[in-house]
């Protein structure tokens, strides 16, 4: 298959997990405007950000993150190298793993959630009725992470049979099941909770169809070894240290969110400016990098390096040329974001201000969460799990170190900026890394690329804020009319490659 064949491929496939996360994301804020405005930055909004988040990290362990890193390119290897009743046969093995894992992980949870809360947010301590309150809603929430899991398996099954579309569209029924318990339950914070689990529940049951229509049918099988389960095994342990690191990353904020120093509603306010980020984020980038996995795993292997530095140039340049303007974007129009998003009800003005905040300083570092996330890619599908995991610990130390001391400072921006900081240096050296690993690499393509989009990106951010006191959409409207002449003007290749295809499609 020819190299542009098989970026249209991924392009095809991203797109339709795009559209997918689109939804899910509209439908993501409009659950964030209904909590916002139910609940503000209070004790409950607080309280349920911790108890949620809890469960999500152990859900990443062994759930999606780990299925995509190790179970995809395995599995991917199967649909190739084997028959489809050994591909089945393997499915049932992991399967039947992974059950006794999230099961064990979910016990354990409810039992010591007093002491993971105390952990995660250290701040609450000083509030024994906010404290009392998490430790509640995450024991409600934990066997969220049993139908979450599984449901992150059926995906990396129909993502590995090159299927995308019916889990891509699976999260908005979490989505639109928290929206319809806040709903009903109205300000009683446990309807959140109980929203959780119907969603992750339907998550789950939403994919089971196709996967029959696939082929699979349940076993227990009699031998929980297999050869093929080693090896996911093999490369799942340093995923999920990798996970595990990456989340610790992202507790780090909660924990000093939590602390008094940064005042009130500290980790609702984290929680709500980074709903945000992952608006692009998801939309693109984990479309993306999600879509471009089964290629990246296909051409290595093949031992096809050329084809792979094609792809890998491919979704690097594609990732900043949205996530450039994304980022610039949201640092010029932090404010009239939050203000046109979420301000009404509970959510006040000190509310709209620390969100912010935060908001500005976490869009710093957007277009290298994208990238690393491309990188990463080609790392799961090369087998090496290990150097992620290496990379993803140094970011932890660095985030906790630049915490420490741009908290004071700072506050509550401080933490966000410690985030983007030690975000783009992870991302330089995932990339050096592994351009030292599939030499020779020409990364000037990728280089001047960046350079260019920048330079749009920069212009665009100008146009916006000359606009700013217009109505927010109308802002949106005339900054992205402003990116595309700027990438016209600074001959960004991408845009006019998107110019022609527009043109090809219209004919």
């Amino acid at each position: 298959m020819k190299t542009t064949s098989i970026n249209k491929a991924v392009t095809k496939s991203a797109g339709i997990i795009s559209f997918a996360t689109f939804i899910s994301r509209i439908l993501g804020f409009i659950r964030d405007v209904i909590i916002a405005k139910l609940f503000g930055v209070g004790v409950y909004a607080q309280a349920f950000v911790i108890a949620f988040k809890i469960p999500n990290l152990f859900r990443d362990f062994v759930g999606e993150g780990a299925a995509n890193a190790a179970i995809v390119p395995v599995f991917s290897e199967y649909t190739v190298k084997h028959s489809k009743e050994e591909f089945w046969q393997l499915a049932n093995v992991v399967l039947n793993l992974l059950l006794v894992a999230l099961t064990l992980i979910t016990f354990l949870g409810i039992v010591f959630s007093p002491v993971i809360v105390r952990l995660i947010a250290p701040g609450f301590t000083a509030d024994p009725y906010k404290l009392q309150t998490t430790i509640t809603l995450t024991r409600i929430i934990f066997p969220y992470i049993i139908l979450v899991g599984l449901a992150a398996y059926a995906m990396a099954v129909l993502n590995s049979l090159k299927h995308f579309s019916i889990p891509a569209f699976a999260p908005c029924l979490l989505n639109i099941s928290i929206i319809i318990f806040a709903l009903i339950f109205g300000e009683n914070i446990k309807g959140l909770s109980l929203g959780v689990l119907v969603g992750g529940a339907l998550q789950l049951f939403f994919q089971i169809p196709i996967l029959y229509k696939k082929g699979f049918r349940l076993k227990f099988p009699h031998n929980f070894n297999h050869p093929a389960a080693k090896t996911i095994g093999k490369l799942m342990v340093p995923r999920v240290l990798s996970s595990g690191v990456y989340q610790l990353n992202n507790f780090v904020d909660t924990i000093f969110g939590s602390l008094a120093i940064v005042g009130e509603g500290g980790v609702a306010g984290l929680y709500f400016a980074y709903r945000l980020i992952l608006f692009p984020l998801g939309i693109f980038s984990t479309a993306l990098s999600q879509a471009i996995l089964p290629t990246f795993s296909t051409q290595a292997l093949e031992d096809n390096y050329d084809k792979l530095k094609h792809t890998l140039s491919f979704g690097l340049r594609a990732t900043f040329f949205v996530m450039l303007p994304a980022s610039i974007g949201f640092m010029v129009l932090a404010h009239p974001i939050i203000s046109t998003i979420f301000k009404s009800g509970k959510f006040d003005a000190y509310a709209t201000n620390i969100t912010a905040s935060v908001l500005f300083f976490y869009s710093i570092g957007l277009f290298a969460y994208g990238a690393k996330r491309i990188l990463q890619s080609c790392f799961f599908a090369l087998k090496d799990t290990a150097t992620p995991a290496k990379i993803a610990f140094v970011a932890l130390v660095m985030n906790i170190a630049l915490n420490a001391v741009l908290i004071f400072p700072m506050k509550l921006g401080g933490i966000a900026l410690a985030t983007s900081i030690s975000g783009i240096i992870t991302f330089f050296m995932l990339f050096f890394i592994l351009k030292k690993k599939i030499e020779p690499f020409n990364a000037n393509e990728i280089v001047y690329s960046f350079l260019r989009i920048l330079l749009a990106s920069v212009g665009m951010g100008v146009v916006c804020y000359l606009f700013k006191s217009f109505n927010l959409f109308l802002i949106i409207l005339i900054g992205g009319l402003s990116y595309i002449s700027f990438c016209f003007v600074f001959q960004v290749k991408e845009m006019q490659q998107l110019w022609d295809w527009l043109k090809t499609r219209k004919t």
